[in-house]
C-alpha cells in the first residue's frame, strides 16, 4: 500500500496498457491492468487522478464496507453544475446518492419494492419488450441498431413494471438517457443542461403517475414504492417520485452495459457459443459469468466522512477513494483462474453491483432483462461471430458499454 510508483510508470510507458483505472474504463482491454494492481498495488494514492485506488477485492470490501466511507463528498453533497435545477430535486433524494438516516429507512423501501415485482412477471416483460424493440430494431439485419436495443431494453422493461404507459415509454428512454448523461463526472455543458430538461419532464411524468389513482397500476413498482415508503414512515411523494425515477437511471446504463457485453462473451468465445445456443437455459449463467469477467460497472467512488484507517491505510478527511469492482472481479483471491469465462464457476463473486450498505438491489431485475435481450438476439439469427473485433465504447469514467455495431475511428 502507499504510493503508486514504478506501478505507474509501466502502465503509462505501455501503450497498451490505459494510463489509470478511468482510462481502463473504455478500453479495449483493461484487464491485464487490473491483475498487475491486483498484483502490486492493491491500494495506492494516484496524485494525478487525485485519489487512492482501491482493487482487490478485500481492499475494495474494506472500502464499501467502512464505517468512514460515503458515497457523497461532505462538502458537495450534489454535484455543484446541477444546482438550481430539477435534476437536483431528484439527486438529493436518491437513497444511492445518501447515507445515514437519510438513506437507511428508504433503502428498505426500495428494496421491498423491487421485491415485490414477482420474477415470472418481469421477466415475461423483458421478453415481451425485447421482442417488440427487435421487430422495431431489426438488429440481426441493422447491427448499427443493436446499442439502441441494449439502451432502450432496460428503461422500457422498468418503465412499464413502474406504470408508465407504452406510448410514453419511447420519450421516457430518451429523456434518461439526456438525464443520466448529466449526472456523469465527465459531461458537458450541452449534456448538462438537456439533463435539467429532462429532468423536469421525468418529475411531471412520474408526479402526475403517483397523483393519480386510476392511471397508477396498484401492482406497479411506484405504487409498491408508494406503499412501501408509508409503511417506513417516509411517505413524501417527492422522494417516491424522485426514486422510482431512480430505478430506470440506475438500471438504464448498467444494464445496457450488461446485454452488450454478453453480447461480446458470446461472439468471442465460441465454445461458450455453441453451449449457450445448445442449451439456452444457460443464458442465465452467462449473464452472471460477463458480470464478473467483463463487467458493465467498472468502478465507483466512496469519500471519507472523517481521518482514519481504512483497508490499514490510514486516509484524511474528504479524501476521495475510486473502488474499482472490475479488478475485484478478477481478483484471484476472490475468483480461482479469474481470467477464463466460465459458464459454470462455482461460488462465483462478482462486485459490479457494489457490497454494503449500498449494494444494489436491483442486480435481479437487471439479470432478468439482460438475459432476455440477450435470448432475443439470439432467436433473431444475428451474426455474432462479425461482433467479435474491438468494439466502440460509450465515453464514460465508470460505466463500460459496447457500442455494437460501431465502427471504431479510422
Amino acid at each position: 500500500m502507499g504510493e503508486r510508483g514504478d506501478v505507474a510508470d509501466r502502465h503509462e510507458g505501455a501503450s497498451a496498457l490505459p494510463g489509470n483505472p478511468i482510462a481502463a474504463v473504455t478500453h479495449p482491454d483493461p484487464y491485464p491492468c487490473y491483475a498487475d494492481l491486483v498484483a502490486t498495488t492493491p491500494l495506492y494514492r494516484d496524485d494525478t487522478l487525485g485519489l487512492w485506488v482501491a482493487t482487490s477485492a478485500e481492499v475494495v470490501l474494506a472500502v464499501l464496507t467502512s464505517d468512514l466511507c460515503r458515497v457523497r463528498p461532505a462538502a458537495e453533497p450534489v454535484p455543484k453544475a446541477l444546482l438550481g435545477s430539477p435534476a437536483v430535486d431528484i439527486f438529493r433524494h436518491l437513497v444511492r446518492m445518501n447515507d445515514g438516516a437519510d438513506h437507511c429507512p428508504f433503502k428498505q423501501a426500495v428494496s421491498a419494492a423491487l421485491g415485490s415485482i414477482d420474477a415470472t412477471r418481469a421477466a415475461r416483460q423483458a421478453s415481451h419488450w425485447a421482442q417488440r424493440l427487435s421487430d422495431e430494431l431489426t438488429p440481426h439485419i441493422d447491427r448499427k441498431s443493436l446499442a439502441d436495443l441494449a439502451f432502450r431494453l432496460p428503461a422500457y422493461v422498468v418503465a412499464s413494471l413502474l406504470g408508465i404507459p407504452d406510448a410514453e415509454l419511447r420519450q421516457t428512454a430518451l429523456w434518461i438517457d439526456d438525464f443520466v448523461r448529466c449526472l456523469a463526472p465527465s459531461s458537458t455543458s450541452e449534456q448538462i443542461e438537456r439533463g435539467k430538461i429532462a429532468a423536469r419532464h421525468l418529475l411531471d411524468l412520474a408526479g402526475s403517475l403517483l397523483a393519480d389513482p386510476v392511471a397508477l397500476p396498484a401492482d406497479g413498482l411506484l405504487a409498491a414504492l408508494a406503499r412501501e415508503a408509508k409503511r417506513v414512515g417516509r411517505d413524501d411523494a417527492n422522494i417516491i417520485v424522485t426514486n422510482g425515477i431512480g430505478f430506470l437511471s440506475q438500471a438504464y446504463e448498467a444494464t445496457a452495459g450488461l446485454i452488450g457485453n454478453s453480447v461480446l462473451a458470446l461472439a468471442r468465445h465460441s465454445d461458450v457459443r455453441e453451449e449457450v445456443r445448445a442449451q439456452p437455459s444457460l443464458l442465465r449463467n452467462l449473464v452472471a459469468e460477463v458480470s464478473r469477467y467483463d463487467p458493465p460497472v467498472q468502478n465507483t467512488r466512496r469519500f471519507l466522512v472523517r481521518a482514519g484507517s481504512v483497508a490499514g491505510q490510514q486516509m484524511n478527511e474528504g479524501d476521495a477513494v475510486l473502488v474499482v469492482l472490475a479488478a475485484a472481479s478478477r481478483d484471484p483471491a476472490a475468483n480461482p483462474n479469474p481470467d477464463r469465462f466460465d459458464l459454470f464457476r462455482t461460488n462465483r463473486r462478482a462486485f459490479t453491483f457494489g457490497s454494503g450498505a449500498h449494494a444494489c438491489p436491483g442486480e435481479a431485475l437487471a439479470m432478468t432483462i439482460a438475459q432476455a435481450g440477450v435470448a432475443q438476439l439470439l432467436r433473431s439469427g444475428i451474426e455474432l461471430e462479425q461482433l467479435a473485433g474491438a468494439p466502440v465504447y460509450r465515453a464514460s469514467a465508470n460505466v463500460r458499454i459496447p457500442l455494437l455495431g460501431t465502427r471504431p475511428p479510422a
